[in-house]
């Protein structure tokens, strides 16, 4: 490739967060093995994966916070929706969402509850602190609601944003704070091989995990680009080792990428200075060809059927437990199921009179969220995981 200074790799890095994500999620309607309906999801239980979800009640005794309800709270949104580090996808709103309750959802643990998010004491708590979080767009989206949560107690002019390779960075200056977003949707590395061809290798993570190093605070997530369709996929071989695959099976090609990571975490982190969480994956409402979310005003009370756990989870939690490094599992995948009012659907653009009279012409994201939305409970979790004592 030619030499051509500093402006290559920023305008490539803009283009896989901005452009690449979102026009992926708009594309593949049917592309994903983990939707709500899908009948292929697993039972599984298990006592031995630290769970983030465990709180407290007022008597000390725990509970799982990811089991409850959502309940309709005038308090909420934690943010304005104008917030100025919302990409535009997410900004449904200013899209021309005619609707807004979807963003006074509380998620209410049954015997406990989730502290509201409190901005200064967050900060605070992360004093001098990086918090980085590592995945796709669907952890773009998380990261715009965790800034979005603490920039408003901050004053113009101490605050930034900055650019390194496929991190970017926001920045508390104040607090010497920073939390960052690294684009890493299959944590293991794709490059491109002979003939300009998408290589995955399984075995292969330094080049992503390099910028992982000294941070204090590591959230990952992986799982939907795993099981995008063929059609829609990132990558035209698989490799481990010399051996090169046309195909694999999605969840085993999951499990060797995620072997990689623990391996990497295992031999690279030190837990008495590194916190490392793996959020579940975020469900998709993608049936009816993505129309399953349109239109859609208020979440689901319950499950019609009984709650399954998804493949994903079940090959993430088989790959934790062989971990020596305390990983902890922050299973938002059943309360998020919920909420398939929460997505952009068509408004994830703006649109004039005449295409509002028209919405079926345009493609349906029921992958993402609409913020402020869903995420900000995610990360209400997330707080009081990290702030407790």
């Amino acid at each position: 490739m030619a030499d051509c200074g500093s402006t290559c790799p920023k305008v490539l890095f803009l283009l896989l967060l901005f452009f690449i994500p979102f026009q992926l999620s708009f594309l593949h309607g049917n592309s994903s093995e983990f939707e709500l309906d899908d009948e292929s999801w697993l039972d599984e239980k298990d006592d031995e994966v630290n769970m983030v979800q465990t709180g407290h009640d007022s008597q000390g005794s725990s509970c799982d916070i990811s089991d409850g309800k959502w309940v309709y709270d005038l308090s909420y949104p934690l943010y304005d929706s104008g917030c100025p580090y919302l990409s535009s996808p997410v900004t449904c709103r200013k899209n021309g969402r005619p609707d807004s309750d979807y963003e006074k959802w509380r998620w209410k643990p049954h015997g406990c509850s989730i502290q509201r998010f409190d901005a200064l004491h967050f900060l605070g708590k992360m004093r001098r602190k990086r918090i980085m979080l590592v995945g796709d767009s669907i952890m773009r989206n998380q990261w715009e609601s965790l800034v979005c949560l603490v920039q408003g107690v901050i004053p113009t002019g101490r605050k930034k944003v900055t650019y390194d390779g496929p991190t970017m960075a926001f920045h508390a200056l104040d607090f010497e704070t920073s939390i960052e977003l690294c684009w890493a949707p299959f944590l293991v590395e794709l490059k491109k091989g002979p003939e300009n061809k998408r290589i995955l290798h399984l075995d292969l993570i330094e080049e992503n995990a390099k910028y992982w190093r000294g941070v204090d605070v590591l959230v990952y997530d992986s799982a939907h680009w795993w099981t995008h369709s063929q059609k829609w996929s990132s990558w035209d071989y698989f490799m481990e080792g010399n051996t090169m695959l046309r195909s694999l099976n999605p969840m085993l090609a999951y499990q060797k990428g995620l072997t990689t990571w623990a391996k990497w975490v295992d031999l690279n982190l030190d837990p008495h200075k590194t916190r490392v969480i793996f959020r579940s994956v975020s469900p998709r409402h993608n049936r009816q060809n993505g129309w399953k979310c349109y239109n859609q005003k208020q979440p689901l009370e319950f499950f019609s059927h009984k709650p399954h756990v998804p493949e994903q989870m079940v090959v993430l939690k088989g790959v934790l437990k062989g971990m020596r490094f305390p990983v902890y599992l922050q299973d938002i995948t059943m309360m998020s199921a919920l909420r398939k009012d929460g997505h952009p659907s068509v408004y994830t653009r703006g649109m004039d009179q005449e295409q509002k009279q028209h919405p079926r012409d345009f493609t349906s994201d029921c992958s993402h969220w609409c913020l402020p939305g869903v995420p900000d409970t995610w990360n209400e979790m997330l707080s009081a995981l990290l702030i407790q004592v």
